[in-house]
């Protein structure tokens, strides 16, 4: 299934995306970017933190700092925007200049990463993330549900904050509990979060992490979460 699909999006309409979390969201956004863009859409990826500096072949047009006054993105398109590169990362937008981008109405599709990770498949939000656009239409967070049965200090991005949520020590291993805790607090996965919330459980790869999956959607519900929950192993377009 494409992600486009999975997700709920209404082609039709103009959508400014900001990702949250870890387990896969860049891949997210760049598979995603490609599948809009196949489809005839300008599609603008940016950041409002730090992504990886993309490679050619992975957009059309690329700019640091400000596009051209006259700049128009061709139909089926995607459009790089960052500060700067340093240390091999696109550095990210103002979040000023990021609402003026967005008022400009130039693409279809605005997908930011609101918030960085460090490869890890889950983590909680320090004080100054995610920074995420008042004029965001949905706000997509991603745990990677193979950080299940790993110990929080190797698996974790900010473990320490991750174990006051929680309630454990650093050496104990992430449980489906955890996962739905740090969905549910105010300083967890959606912190900050603005328009629509969806949650994806991605990387389930077998029936095992499906099932665990399924408990843990039903227990979100159970405990008042509001948005919609997607269990998906985003790499293989499989939806659940």
């Amino acid at each position: 299934m494409n992600i486009y699909d999975g997700l709920g999006l209404d082609i039709g309409k103009k959508e400014v995306l900001s990702f949250v979390g870890g387990g896969g969201k860049t891949t997210t956004i760049f598979k995603l970017g490609q599948e809009l863009k196949a489809l005839g859409k300008k599609v603008l990826i940016t950041t409002t933190t730090a992504i990886y500096n993309p490679k050619e072949g992975e957009y059309d047009y690329y700019f640091l700092g400000r596009y051209e006054e006259d700049f128009h993105p061709k139909e089926g398109s995607i459009t790089i925007l960052g500060r700067e590169v340093r240390q091999g990362k696109l550095r990210g937008l103002s979040l000023a200049y990021m609402d003026e981008v967005i008022l400009e109405g130039l693409f279809d599709f605005i997908l930011i990463e609101a918030d960085g990770a460090k490869n890890k498949p889950i983590k909680a939000m320090a004080s100054h993330e995610p920074v995420v656009s008042k004029y965001s239409t949905r706000t997509i967070g991603i745990i990677g549900i193979d950080c299940l049965g790993q110990p929080i200090e190797r698996i974790v991005h900010r473990p320490g904050l991750f174990v006051d949520i929680v309630g454990k020590d650093l050496q104990q291993q992430v449980d489906q509990k955890d996962m739905v805790k740090i969905a549910l607090h105010p300083r967890g996965l959606f912190k900050s979060a603005i328009g629509n919330k969806i949650l994806v459980l991605n990387k389930v790869g077998d029936q095992d992490t499906l099932m665990k999956g399924y408990s843990i959607r039903k227990e979100l519900l159970e405990k008042g979460f509001e948005g919609s929950i997607i269990l998906a192993d985003i790499q293989s377009g499989s939806f659940y």
